[in-house]
This record gives structure tokens, sequence and C-alpha cells, in this order.
């Protein structure tokens, strides 16, 4: 072996002696709001296109982006496990809104370096040795390189597609109704597809998480098959339809908001894209209507009443208590099962007697019981939906 061998596999050993602490870094980082922002406004910063773009639209790649890169660190010798569908899809996104590609590397470039910059920072307040430090840094860049990479591919293949003149102009569309609020004329929707018929009536917004480009461009000419429009903003594949598809067959995680005119989908977009985040950190998959994430929403939406709720009606309960927490578990998961013992028990792959154990248990240590009606008449739909409110704030909080 060669001394540059031998250099080259001892940054490599530093790499993966190291790997386990960086990549829980950068998930920390994935995590932060205001390191989310601060890439954010880098890539605003370095590239006037891209600031002209709703700040929104640069925080969805960002994010997604700083999430890989704790995959691609913690996969070091698997290459071909490495997932570069987010920054496929910001290139295509850009090329459909028109921004020059120099343009987006700009932004692009920005936010990974002061992502390194921050990175670094943080290895360093963790205790990562200096010594450590330049493999890290390489292996990052690594990333940026293979990022940029795909974010080329992703350009160009948009701009090779047939249809690319018809899918900019319909993505500018779909930014102006839903993320400006501003109605085209009739002459504007008639050029991105939408019948004259159609025209300013009632549509349906549909948002998905895209899950690659082919899954993408499957589900827009499905939205498009119903007479509807259909393009990629702020990374999500978003249509409007003027009905809903009858099978709902589609594949990946859809929301429909209910029928609307085109004035007042804005909100309901916003709230669309609400659902289809909270789903897709569940793991959900299929097809929803808007108002099946009503009460997720809304208890997503304000964590602070959740946290007091909790508070007052589990105070009992000790979060680091395993056994605590299985109490909670079958508390919540008898809820969701309409109170239905032999339900739950399945869902839990145990034992009825089991379940009524643990219900009794967790009444002793709350003072309430979920399966007896209660002296002073309450336990109705309010009551449920405050007790599950509290269960669910409760074990998010482990």
């Amino acid at each position: 072996m060669c001394p540059g061998d031998s250099a080259r596999e001892e940054g490599r050993m530093a790499v993966v002696h190291e790997r386990e602490p960086v990549t829980e870094i950068l998930r920390a980082m994935a995590l932060d709001a205001d390191v989310c922002g601060e890439l954010v406004r880098a890539a605003r910063a370095h590239s006037p296109e891209v600031a002209r773009l709703t700040e929104a639209e640069t925080r969805s790649h960002v994010l997604a982006m700083i999430r890989a890169a704790g995959a691609w660190f913690s996969t070091f010798d698997r290459v071909e496990e490495q997932d570069f569908t987010t920054a496929l899809l910001l290139g295509a996104d850009r090329a459909g809104q028109g921004v020059p590609v120099t343009a987006v590397l700009r932004g692009v470039q920005a936010a990974l370096t002061r992502a390194v910059e921050i990175s670094v920072d943080r290895c360093r307040t963790s205790g990562v040795p200096d010594s450590a430090l330049l493999p890290v840094i390489l292996r990052l860049k690594e990333y940026g390189d293979a990022i940029e990479r795909h974010v080329i591919n992703g350009y160009h293949a948009a701009e090779r597609g047939p249809e690319h003149e018809t899918s900019g102009l319909r993505g500018r569309l779909l930014r102006q109704v839903l993320v400006d609020g501003v109605v085209p004329r009739a002459e504007e929707l008639a050029r991105a597809g939408i019948p004259a018929e159609d025209g300013h009536g009632p549509h349906h917004c549909l948002v998905a998480e895209a899950t690659g480009p082919g899954h993408a461009q499957r589900l827009m000419r499905r939205l498009s098959a119903l007479r509807g429009v259909s393009g990629l903003v702020e990374g999500r594949v978003v249509g409007l339809c003027p009905r809903l598809p009858q099978d709902g067959d589609l594949e990946g995680l859809i929301v429909a908001s209910p029928a609307a005119p085109l004035d007042q989908l804005r909100p309901l977009y916003r709230l669309c894209v609400r659902a289809v985040d909270l789903g897709a950190a569940a793991g959900r998959h299929g097809w929803y209507e808007l108002t099946d994430f009503a009460a997720e929403i809304a208890v997503a939406d304000q964590p602070l009443l959740g946290s007091h709720l909790s508070g007052r009606l589990l105070g009992g309960l000790d979060p680091s208590d395993a056994f605590h927490r299985q109490l909670a578990l079958t508390a919540l998961t008898f809820l969701d099962n309409g109170r239905r013992l032999d339900q739950t028990a399945a869902t839990l792959f145990t034992h009825p007697n089991t379940i009524r154990y643990r219900l009794g248990r967790f009444q002793q240590i709350t003072g309430t019981s979920l399966t007896d009606t209660r002296p002073d008449g309450r336990g109705g739909p309010l009551d449920t939906l405050h007790w599950w409110w509290a269960l669910t704030t409760w074990l998010g909080r482990g």
C-alpha cells in the first residue's frame, strides 16, 4: 500500500469511527427550525432568482436535504442506498418555474456551505476531535457534490420533457392560485389546461408527497385525466380538479380538500400541506380527505394547550417509566378502537384480560376510568377528545 492509500484509509477509518455522533448532529440539525432558517436565508441571499420564490418553497427542499445528509453519512459504504429524490425534484421544480440552472446552483451551494459550517461548529461543541474534522468535511463535500449533480440531472430531465413549456405554465398557475392567492384570467386558465366551462367554478385541491420523479409523473398524469391541472409546488405534487377520482387508487399519500372557488383555495392548500406533513410523519399511505385530518391538525397546531391538558389529566404518569408509557399507549389504543377491549387487544397483540388490567392500573394512577360511565355524566365525545389529545401529546413528548 502506497503512502497516499494509507492516508486515505486512515481518513476513511476516522469517518467511520466518528460517523455515529456526526449522524446524530445532522439529524438534530434537521429538527432545528433555526438551522433550517439559516440555510434558507443563505440560499436566498446568494441567488436573487431563488429569493423571488416564496420562502416555503426553499424551506421544504432545504429540510429534506438536511435529513438526507444524515442517511448519507450513516451509509458510508453503501452508495447504492442513497436517495437523491429531493435533489432531482428540486431541479425539476426550478426548471418548471423558469429559474436558470446557474441561479439554482448558487442557492444550493450557499445552503450547503452554511450547512458544513454549522456541522463543524456543532461537531466541535459535541467533542469530536479536530483530527477527525477534515474527513468529516470531505465527506460532507462529497454529499454536496452529489446533491449538485442530481439537481442538474433533474433540471435537464425536466427541460427535455416534451411538455416542459406546458408544465412550467401549469406550475406558475398553481403557485398563483395556491401560494399567492391570485386568481388568473380566463385565458391563462385555458392555456394551462382548465377548460372555459370549468373556469372559476369550484375545484378540489390535491396535495401529495412525491416519493420519486417517476411517481410524481404518474400522479400528475392521473390528475390531468380528471380535467384538472397538476405540477410541482414547494416540492410536492399539487393538483386542481373539478371532481375527485372515484376509485381513489392513486399511489402514495394524497390529501384532497373540499371543492371551493379558486379564490378560496389558498387556505385549504396550506391545510392540505399540513395534513400531508402529519400523515407522512406517521407513515400513512393512501387517499384521504382533508377533513380526515381535522383533529390531528388542530391538536398538532396547539402544542401549548395540549401540554397543559396532558399535565392536568396525566400528571400522575412518569414519562421516564416504561410501564407508565405502556399504560398510556394502551389507553390511547383503547380510545382509537372505540373503547372495545377485544379490538384493543388484537391491535396490541395481547389478551383482553391484559388490557383490562392495564386500564385498571391507568385508573389507579390518573383517578379516571376510561371504561365506566362517570358519575358526573362526563365521558362524551369532547371528553374522549380531551383524553386522546392528552395521551397523544404525552406519548409524543417521550
